[in-house]
C-alpha cells in the first residue's frame, strides 16, 4: 500500500497592528505610570540595523550613549556636522512597543536606548523636563520623534500614520528624545524618575 507523506511547513506570519487596534490602545498608553517606572531593554546601536542589548549603559554629555553610532553617524546634525545632542537618548513606551513589535528572527527591535512603562506625553513630560535614569540626568528634547520610514516598513503604514496624526503628536507615541545633561550609567531594572 502506498502512503503519501505530507510535509507541512509552518510559516511565521506576523500581522501588523491595524489602526483600530492602535487607536483603541491610546487610553491604556496614557494610563501608564507618571513617574518611577522601571527601565527595560537597554540597547545601543553601533551601526545602522545593529542592536546590542546590555544590562548597563554608560552615557556622557559629550559622547552620548557609549558605543552608539550617534558619536560618528548621527541622523540629526548641528551646522558643524557633529551630532545634535537632542537625539542622544531615545525612550519608547512599553505599551506602544508591545502593540507593534513581536520578537522573532524576522522582526527588528526599534532600537531605542531603553523601554519604559511610563506616560511620555507632553502633559507628563513637557519639553525641558529633567529625568533621572540610573546616575545620569536627561533633558526632554524639543525635537519630535515622528518615526522614520523604517518604522513604517517594520510595523506598517497604520503605525506610522498613528504616530504622525495631528491629535496624537502630543502623546509622543513613537517615544521621546533626550539630551544627556549629566554623565552617568543607566542600569536595566532601575527606575526612571522625574527630577
Amino acid at each position: 500500500m502506498y502512503q503519501k507523506t505530507l510535509i507541512v511547513k509552518y510559516v511565521r506570519c506576523i500581522m501588523k497592528p491595524n489602526r483600530k487596534k492602535l487607536d483603541n490602545a491610546i487610553p491604556s498608553i496614557l494610563s501608564a505610570p507618571k513617574n518611577d517606572a522601571q527601565i527595560e531593554q537597554l540597547c545601543y546601536r553601533p551601526e545602522f540595523g545593529e542592536r546590542n542589548f546590555v544590562d548597563m549603559l554608560p552615557v556622557s554629555v559629550n559622547g552620548g550613549v557609549q558605543g552608539c553610532r550617534w558619536s560618528h553617524t548621527p541622523w540629526l546634525k548641528k551646522k558643524d556636522g557633529s551630532g545634535d545632542p537632542r537625539i542622544q537618548v531615545s525612550i519608547l513606551q512599553k505599551r506602544v512597543l508591545d502593540l507593534v513589535y513581536v520578537p522573532g528572527d524576522d522582526e527588528i527591535h526599534p532600537g531605542d536606548t531603553f523601554i519604559v512603562d511610563m506616560d511620555l506625553s507632553h502633559d507628563n513630560l513637557p519639553i525641558g523636563s529633567v529625568i533621572q535614569a540610573g546616575s545620569a540626568l536627561l533633558r526632554v528634547s524639543d525635537h519630535w520623534n515622528n518615526a522614520c520610514v523604517k518604522w513604517k516598513v517594520r510595523y506598517g503604514s497604520d503605525a506610522l500614520d498613528w504616530v504622525r496624526q495631528d491629535e496624537n503628536i502630543k502623546f509622543r507615541l513613537r517615544g521621546v528624545l533626550c539630551e544627556i545633561i549629566k554623565d552617568g550609567t543607566i542600569i536595566n531594572g532601575e527606575l526612571l524618575q522625574k527630577v
